[in-house]
């Protein structure tokens, strides 16, 4: 019975080459559809989720770099009372002068805390001055200006004490839209605690900076404490104890975390130490993809109805006039081979199989031809490579602009805006293969002003150029994309200060460009690697990604100046990676 089956299955496919060709084209059509389909969605979704990961992390890196930069100009405030002489007059002689003497430094304070209070801003509602040995409270604000006298340490100020803190923030009780930045007030000598000084402030001071990290009400931002506890959340829906409970336990100053239904991402505020905290939900990054699910299984349906419509037709009317079509290919001579190879038919079939397999040959000679040509197109690719900017820098520079143009002043973003658009003006304007090297390091330059802006004070850039030897020649776009690669594969993952140093130098064979970062560096195996491959590129183009590599760069060099000139890399782990690249004395530079 099962025998029987299986032949009345496969009879009509045996028997009929009709048959055989209606299966095998809507196999052929439906397959690819269904699977180009899934294959899209699943793409989709997976671009969808880097490109919503990458950002956000960046987001929330220059985000934190901005609050804190808010939180120390909060503490600049309170350190110009903390080094007011006012203030360590008063602690140091209030318990042994006068009533009137006593009278006129209390006023003295008052004065200084109502210049802070009023230099502050509107955000600043609030300036407190606790004194330990007098058991004095000073208090500052639009309703309030008195001194009183406290029978023990006041609660905001216990923890300082208690816990031996230099520094607290607390969400206030009375109004959950305000909170504290208290630092103590230490003795020079010993470092005992005189007292404390708090600043009561308003939560929306920090609003214009969270909303650039927020996308609407599908994001969720918050500034959680060191504990996990929420602090501050504008807008959004509540967190849920799980993140929460991962954010607590997380040790790490910036990432991310999946988890069921969205993805939390967290960066440490400096240098106050509270964590702001990013959620979204997963919905947000798969709703693309479903759109193009949804999308797709329509117009998937739609034309695996037509192919299998189209299939059917193109078989049946095919198979019809097959003989014909094979009787007519006999007196065909359209091409001439000395071996006809033979085919293992011996009807109409087998003559067609011999003539496609003729005309199949020349087709392939044709495509080698074809391929020999595309090949010497390679120059023009790395032209096209050459003119690229990284979309992530030029998308963190703009991030960087926006923001600079609500809390910096105009001359400091023109800065930026015209070192921006000299880099775009460098690498379109000129369409030569060569470049001078005065040329390249002010491309650098242009390119390390926006990294030093980026990273403020954590950035040190220093250079030594040898002038007599700047008007050498170089390729165009050597130096910034070594510098490129110092930050993305030296510097991004080191904690602490970032150097980059840079120097040219005229030696007896040439001239020495040394890039120095004090990055992470490269191991002892992937430096091999790296030399390795650096030695063997024989004067290939190599490109990668969208960026110009260092391999790319070496090769470069070695095309236009030979197999003497190059790059040379050292490295030690956790020390850092210096970049060598030699060139010879050329184009009248080495004469100035």
């Amino acid at each position: 019975m099962w025998t029987r089956l299986m032949r009345a299955v496969t009879d009509p496919f045996r028997r009929s080459i009709r048959n055989k060709l209606i299966f095998t084209m809507i196999f052929l059509s439906v397959l690819p559809i269904v699977a180009v389909t899934g294959l899209a969605a699943e793409n989709n979704r997976k671009s969808m989720e880097d490109e919503v990961i990458n950002t956000n992390l960046s987001n929330m890196k220059w985000t934190g770099n901005y609050l804190g930069d808010q939180f120390a100009q909060l503490n600049n405030l309170i350190y110009s009372v903390l080094i007011s002489p006012h203030l360590s007059d008063y602690l140091a002689n209030a318990g042994e002068a006068s009533l009137s003497s006593q009278f006129t430094m209390q006023k003295n304070i008052i004065d200084t805390m109502f210049n802070l209070f009023y230099s502050a801003g509107n955000h600043v509602i609030g300036v407190e001055l606790y004194a330990k040995d007098t058991n004095k409270l000073f208090t500052i604000n639009a309703s309030q200006n008195d001194i009183r006298n406290v029978s023990g340490i006041p609660a905001p100020y216990t923890q300082l004490f208690e816990q031996d803190k230099d520094f607290v923030i607390q969400t206030s009780d009375g109004d959950k839209n305000e909170f504290r930045l208290i630092r103590s007030i230490n003795r020079f000598e010993n470092r005992d605690k005189l007292g404390g000084i708090a600043l009561t402030i308003r939560w929306s001071l920090l609003d214009q900076t969270l909303e650039l990290i927020r996308r609407g009400q599908e994001h969720t931002v918050l500034i959680a404490g060191a504990d996990g506890t929420i602090l501050y959340q504008p807008g959004g829906a509540t967190p849920s104890a799980e993140a929460l409970k991962r954010i607590k336990e997380t040790a790490d100053d910036q990432g991310y975390m999946q988890l069921p239904g969205e993805y939390v991402f967290y960066h440490t505020i400096d240098p106050v130490g509270l964590k702001l905290v990013t959620i979204v939900p997963t919905a947000f990054i798969n709703k693309s993809a479903l759109d193009t699910m949804r999308f797709g299984i329509i117009v998937g349906a739609i034309s695996v109805a037509l192919s299998v419509l189209i299939a059917v037709l193109l078989a049946w009317r095919m198979a019809t006039p097959i003989v014909n079509l094979a009787r007519s290919m006999q007196g065909l001579g359209l091409i001439k081979e000395a071996e006809i190879p033979l085919s293992n038919r011996v009807d109409e079939i087998g003559l067609l199989e011999t003539k496609l397999h003729n005309m199949s040959h020349r087709i392939k000679e044709h495509i080698k031809t074809e391929y020999s040509i595309s090949l010497e197109k390679k120059t023009a690719e790395l032209k096209a490579l050459q003119a690229q900017i990284n979309p992530h820098f030029l998308q963190n520079t703009l991030q960087m602009i926006g923001s600079m143009l609500f809390t910096r002043k105009p001359i400091e973003s023109y800065e930026i805006i015209r070192s921006l658009s000299e880099m775009f003006r460098y690498v379109v304007r000129d369409p030569d293969d060569l470049a001078s090297l005065r040329a390249e390091l002010d491309h650098l330059n242009h390119y390390m002003l926006i990294q030093k802006q980026r990273f403020s004070d954590r950035l040190t850039y220093v250079t030594d150029v040898d002038e007599s030897v700047l008007g050498c020649s170089l390729p165009k776009l050597t130096l910034q994309p070594i510098a490129e690669n110092a930050f993305f594969h030296g510097l991004d993952s080191k904690l602490g200060g970032w150097t980059i140093e840079v120097s040219v130098k005229r030696e007896q064979d040439g001239i020495c460009i040394r890039i120095r970062d004090n990055g992470v560096g490269i191991t002892a195996d992937k430096l091999a690697e790296l030399r390795m491959k650096l030695r063997g590129q024989n004067g290939q183009i190599w490109t990668h990604g969208s960026r110009i590599g260092i391999r790319n760069v070496a090769s470069r060099i070695r095309i236009h100046f030979g197999p003497a000139y190059g790059i040379e890399i050292e490295s030690e782990p956790g020390e850092g990676t210096l970049v060598a690249v030699r060139i010879p004395l050329e184009g009248g530079g080495g004469l100035n």
